[in-house]
């Protein structure tokens, strides 16, 4: 049997992370699609080999839960099989890239995704684990406040842009070399020294400068509103409580949707439906509750998390308003949420510590918070009531 590299941080296929409930393996969907082949042997392989829980991520994978050792192989075996793998570790762990789900068939995102997927392949690049591209080239964009480094967006003209983040403006780029740029700006975070700081905007704001041939003075396009469950042109976006759901209500959907395309709000769009799916594992309203709590795996499903964040996110999110937002991390890492939001709670040996507009790595207002003090004391929360 292939020999299992244990990860504490950043899980992959073929690196997969022990949990509190087995082994995570994560999958990357090739342009941040599953077709329904796929979508249905995902479900069933996680039905198999795992426990039959699937996570959706902040970066739009999945992850199958609940792996043994001994089922490991065969899941990547099936893995393979279905298309989802990628050649070898190293060109996995280079391969985070997000891809605006609001895409037309005739427009430049997929065939742009896809080159940037044969050149992280082809390129010998050292990035951090946690280094990302997006491909976020509509009219608005729609993954501003995602996690990524590089983005291949559009200006207020409408002309590509690709920008590191943190960067106020973009370089304008034709089409053909978009993502020529886009990787050379990837080779100049690691030249300069940015790797050891992990992330482009943490090296940007410690003030590395951009050469001249990859800044620009392009502004870029407006930023969306937030994506909710409900009917577009486009499909039917669904959401998942907590970003979980079972390998059943993944095979159901597989059964009626040509595809499914992953999104980093614990949501997907499922291809050209025109009713909302009835299904009581997903979100079809958009004033949902759960919607308002970002949640990590959280104990005992993880080894490294000091409470059961789940269960609190279930009894706090009725008391929150409606466009308010709840972070409650299982520990300090911040693994379900690397941003900051309005309130967010982190789990410790002492309680809860209380961080406004700010994130895991923020000074806390508050410590040793209890499950029932947030729950007696409402106000302590994001437009609590």
């Amino acid at each position: 049997m292939m020999a299992v590299a244990i990860k504490g941080w950043c899980p992959g296929a073929f690196r997969p992370m022990q949990s509190g409930d087995g082994l995570v393996v994560r999958v990357r969907p090739f342009g941040g699609r599953l077709d329904a082949e796929q979508a249905a042997g995902l479900a069933e392989l996680a039905g198999r080999y795992g426990n039959g829980l699937i996570d959706l991520t902040s970066r739009a994978n999945l992850q199958v839960r609940g792996v043994t050792d001994e089922r490991y192989q065969p899941l990547l075996d099936g893995l393979a099989q279905l298309g989802l793998l990628d050649q070898d570790s190293a060109t996995e762990s280079r391969r985070n890239i997000l891809v605006t789900p609001f895409w037309e068939p005739d427009d430049e995102t997929r065939s742009l995704a896809a080159e940037l997927e044969r050149a992280l392949a082809a390129v010998d690049l050292d990035l951090p684990t946690k280094f990302g591209f997006a491909v976020d080239d509509g009219k608005k964009r729609v993954l501003a406040d995602a996690s990524a480094d590089i983005r291949i967006e559009r200006d207020v003209a409408d002309e590509l842009i690709v920008r590191a983040d943190r960067a106020e403006f973009g370089r304008r780029v034709a089409r053909t070399e978009t993502v020529g740029i886009a990787l050379a700006l990837a080779q100049w975070f690691v030249a300069s020294g940015g790797a050891g700081r992990g992330r482009m905007a943490a090296h940007i704001g410690a003030g590395a400068g951009l050469p001249r041939t990859l800044r620009g003075d392009a502004e870029p396009a407006p930023m969306a509103r937030a994506a909710r469950p409900g009917l577009s042109p486009h499909g039917a976006m669904v959401g998942v409580a907590f970003g979980q759901l079972p390998y059943s209500a993944l095979s159901r959907l597989a059964a009626h949707a040509p595809a499914l395309r992953m999104t980093p709000w614990r949501m997907m769009l499922v291809e050209d439906q025109r009713e909302m799916p009835r299904e009581a594992d997903l979100i079809t309203d958009a004033d949902d509750p759960a919607l308002r709590v970002i949640a990590c795996s959280g104990a005992p499903r993880c080894r490294e998390a000091l409470a059961d964040t789940r269960k609190l996110a279930a009894t706090l999110a009725p008391h929150i308003d409606t466009d308010m937002r709840l972070h409650i991390s299982g520990c300090a890492k911040g693994c379900a949420h690397s941003g900051a939001a309005p309130v967010t709670l982190v789990a410790t040996r002492d309680g809860f510590d209380l961080i406004r507009n700010g994130s895991t790595r923020d000074v806390p207002v508050r410590r040793g918070l209890s499950g029932a003090d947030l729950v007696a004391m409402p106000s302590l929360l994001p437009g609590g009531r």
